[in-house]
């Protein structure tokens, strides 16, 4: 492409979405005239989502969810670190303030993150970020080392990330606070597949994986 030719189709992308989102706020008022009125009244919603940055990966559209029903909190990975001061305020602002009925931790399967993690290569700046991956490895290494398949290698170290987030997640003060004297939140860990676009339950146990983690991590008093 030319110069010329990328400049008007860089102007053609980016008019795009303001057409788009004409279309989507003339159609929320022909559905509910006062749809507008109630986003402006405030957000109530039941869940925290934290998911992967993944383009391809739009909460609300895979989980029918609509606007105000989730408060989103996207990383590489979908990786929940004690010391990430930006997921670790969405945690605390959606438990304590918004106070979400549910957690969700979703990672997916073929992520990029977790394949740059299991690469043996300096990624610079993603180094420190990636070795959060490298420790679930480290830590479930005889099973995915059982593993023969490459792949499926993959899709299980997909599935151990996100069940370790989700116990980082019920490591925080305010779950534990939040769980202890309202019995909620409750944290979830799921998958979504580009296969088939469903979202998998790993069906963690909340109650269990609180009590396991409070021999050590009790932050309730």
């Amino acid at each position: 492409m030319s110069q010329s030719e990328i400049s008007k189709y860089l102007e053609q992308t980016h008019e795009r979405v303001f057409e788009h989102n004409s279309r989507w706020a003339t159609e929320q008022r022909n559905k509910d005239p006062a749809f507008f009125a109630k986003l402006s009244a405030g957000q109530t919603p039941e869940y925290l989502w934290i998911g992967c940055s993944d383009s391809r990966i739009p909460a609300e559209m895979i989980t029918g969810l609509g606007p105000g029903e989730a408060f989103v909190h996207r990383n590489i990975a979908n990786l929940v670190v004690n010391t990430d001061l930006n997921v670790m305020s969405v945690i605390e602002y959606a438990v304590r303030h918004l106070q979400v009925k549910h957690v969700v931790v979703c990672g997916h399967y073929g992520c990029g993150g977790v394949k740059a993690a299991m690469t043996p290569k300096d990624l610079g700046l993603l180094n420190p970020w990636l070795r959060n991956i490298r420790d679930v490895y480290r830590l479930y290494e005889k099973e995915l080392d059982a593993i023969g398949d490459e792949a499926a290698r993959y899709d299980r170290l997909v599935e151990l990330s996100v069940i370790e987030q989700c116990r980082n997640v019920i490591k925080t003060a305010a779950v534990q606070q939040s769980y202890a004297k309202n019995k909620f939140p409750i944290v979830h860990g799921w998958v979504f597949g580009f296969e088939d676009g469903l979202l998998k339950d790993l069906k963690v146990d909340h109650e269990a994986m609180l009590h396991s983690i409070q021999k050590i991590y009790n932050l309730t008093d």
